[in-house]
């Protein structure tokens, strides 16, 4: 009887302790836990110019926001030397759309940009620009760099819903974008380095220098990137990158200095957003006997249904002269939120209306979720 006590007792032992480390395992391997993937950034130690990322993000990065597979390119941009990669062939290999490299040598390049590449909605549903580390494209202080639009006639219609397509999807990656300029576009203002319209966008690796577009207006800005209607509500994400990143290297715009958009969600992860000015005057809607604009010293989000996520990033040194010094968020409707973790928000400079924390300006009540973070 004791033996068999005994066997009883180790049974029910086994039984919990199977019981246990099933629980454990179960946990461990929680289905909502989205998985990460590791992000090789070529930028992260350039010879010149800040490094591309923030330096002590560590924030996990979901698959669909890393590169994208490169080889076999659809075209390469060069042929091994320098002289080859002109501005002619960029656009000629982003009008064609598909995988597109550079050979240009084995040292940093700058390829001016005369006129602006633009991507066409039929040519490729995937259009891929990867700089390996070493290109940087310049609008040499004149001209914007990069432009998709799915709504756009001259870059052809492809569906009879053109605000929500699933495709282009445009991604740079591995890259620099300096000095572009949209103050003279009128049409379609905003977006000193790149203008989208549908489809997807993403940036991966990537710095932003010294763009500039429009200085006022209360409804223009995205001193490097403005973004309208992405598929489906779907994020914009904004990986290991860099706008700004040091004193003289800042992005500059009527409102979001460095990122403006209208009725388009964000996902900015790892990224070092510093240096960018909204230099607009009055607002939005502009206060009688000014021009408008001057929210948003980092970021500008402005329409309904929108979430703005801030993870593993540092947003710090913008400044502004209305609202915003870091983050301008209104959700018109009251339907938008904001999630920031494990990020820093600090030192920017100037504007009004902060009603939960400091540098952010969004209605009182939208909804803001912040963790491991620090605001001040």
């Amino acid at each position: 009887m004791q033996a068999l006590n005994s066997q009883i007792s180790k049974l029910i032992k086994l039984m919990v302790f199977c019981t246990v480390t099933f629980t454990l395992t179960n946990c461990s391997n929680d289905e909502n836990l989205e998985p990460s993937i590791e992000v090789l950034n070529p930028l992260e130690n350039p010879e010149n110019g800040p490094a591309a990322g923030n330096p002590d993000g560590d924030s996990p990065i979901p698959a669909e926001a890393g590169t994208e597979d490169v080889t076999n390119p659809d075209s390469i941009v060069g042929d091994g030397t320098p002289e080859s990669c002109t501005c002619d062939a960029v656009v000629d290999a982003v009008a064609k759309g598909g995988k597109i490299t550079f050979d240009c040598g084995p040292d940093p390049i700058t390829i001016i940009m005369d006129k602006t590449a633009k991507v066409f909605n039929d040519a490729n549903r995937d259009v891929i620009i990867d700089g390996g580390g070493l290109v940087t494209l310049s609008g040499n202080g004149t001209n914007r760099i990069l432009y998709m639009n799915t709504c756009d006639p001259d870059q052809v219609w492809t569906t009879d819903h053109c605000q929500d397509q699933d495709h282009p999807r445009l991604t740079v990656q591995n890259i620099t974008f300096a000095d572009g300029n949209s103050i003279n576009e009128t049409e379609y203002d905003g977006g000193g380095a790149i203008w989208v319209r549908g489809g997807r966008f993403k940036a991966v690796n990537c710095r932003f220098f010294n763009n500039v577009c429009a200085s006022t207006g209360p409804d223009v800005g995205g001193g490097a990137i403005r973004v309208f209607s992405q598929y489906n509500n779907l994020p914009v994400y904004i990986v290991n990158s860099t706008f700004g990143g040091m004193q003289g290297y800042g992005n500059t715009g009527s409102n979001g200095g460095a990122l403006s958009s209208i009725g388009v969600s964000w996902t900015i992860i790892n990224s070092l957003l510093s240096y960018n000015k909204a230099i607009g005057n009055g607002g939005n809607p502009a206060q009688s006997g000014t021009p408008g604009g001057g929210s948003g010293g980092a970021i500008y989000n402005d329409g309904n249904t929108m979430t703005l996520t801030v993870l593993g990033s540092l947003i710090e040194q913008n400044e502004v002269i209305a609202y915003g010094s870091s983050i301008f968020f209104v959700s018109n409707d009251h339907s938008g939120n904001i999630r920031i973790d494990n990020s820093v928000i600090s030192n920017n400079i100037g504007g009004s209306w902060y009603p939960v924390y400091p540098s952010i300006s969004m209605h009182s009540d939208t909804p803001i979720e912040v963790t491991n973070s620090t605001i001040e």
